[in-house]
């Protein structure tokens, strides 16, 4: 006798594992866009230190506090570039005989998970470590030299003057393996709760530890120090439009738009020190 076994469908949908994104911790929103489409930032240098002439203006000058020179103020323009869109249609009756598993609002926020974060996440990233204000050979990294090339990266940004507050140390989960076996590495895991559900898992050497997925990040990412003044990376445009029965369409259209860039000035790239992964 033959016999039909039931096939049921459950109203979930088998989601992939994403991760938010934690590029705020590393970067700066610092100017606005508001209206434009570029920014010009100003650079100012300073004037030397001279001797005063106590007895009387010296040489040629005629002041005695030395020779006037001008100030020179240059620009340095941003603009955005990134300018990326997206849209899909999700027809009525296949939301409807999929338990409503199609729905828009639903599929948008997957886009969001799964597409537009993830790319906004690898161009910022990436634009950091090619800008990097310090950037040595590859190395191979190992639980033995780990430590020592932090410092080495920590001492650059030192002799820089750079400030000690605001760094972050962003590693990918195999290099933070390394961290905890290398015998060289104490670090600070009392972190509050506030800063862990925003990815920092620890301190080190006054840097807060942050681990990002190494599909997030250059190949051969080995490790980053930088400060969050180094980086300004707005996201200047985010819109997203859900249509229902648009003109030649039955159901739903999404339709996205996002508009974002990232960039390094000139006086605060040595913020940054990049160190590649060898891998032999």
């Amino acid at each position: 006798m033959a016999i039909e076994l039931v096939k049921k469908y459950l109203p979930y949908v088998d989601e992939l594992f994403t991760q938010e994104s934690k590029k705020s911790l590393l970067t700066n929103n610092n100017f606005s866009f508001d209206g434009a489409q570029s920014v010009k930032i100003y650079k100012v240098n300073t004037a030397e230190m001279s001797d005063y002439g106590r007895s009387g203006p010296t040489g040629s000058n005629w002041s005695r506090y030395g020779a006037l020179k001008s100030l020179d103020a240059t620009t340095e323009t941003a603009t955005l570039t990134k300018d990326r869109s997206f849209t899909f249609v999700i027809d009525k009756l296949d939301e409807d005989q999929t338990g409503g598993q199609l729905a828009g609002a639903t599929a948008l926020a997957r886009q969001q998970r799964e597409v537009i974060i993830p790319e906004i996440d690898n161009y910022v990233y990436g634009v950091m470590a090619a800008g990097a204000g310090t950037k040595p050979a590859a190395v191979k990294l190992t639980a033995t030299n780990i430590y020592d090339e932090i410092i080495k990266a920590s001492a650059a940004l030192d002799d820089a003057l750079v400030p000690e507050e605001d760094r972050v140390l962003t590693v990918t989960p195999q290099i933070y393996l390394l961290m905890k076996k290398s015998k060289d590495i104490v670090m600070e895991t009392e972190i509050g709760a506030d800063m862990r559900k925003k990815g920092v898992i620890a301190n080190l050497d006054g840097a807060a530890v942050l681990k990002i997925a190494a599909s997030r990040l250059p190949e051969d990412f080995g490790f980053m120090l930088s400060h969050k003044s180094a980086c300004c990376a707005p996201t200047r445009l985010e819109a997203y439009n859900m249509h229902q029965d648009p003109p030649g369409v039955s159901g739903t259209l999404v339709e996205g738009r996002v508009v974002y860039d990232a960039y390094i000035f000139e006086n605060k790239k040595m913020g940054i020190y990049y160190q590649e992964n060898s891998a032999s």
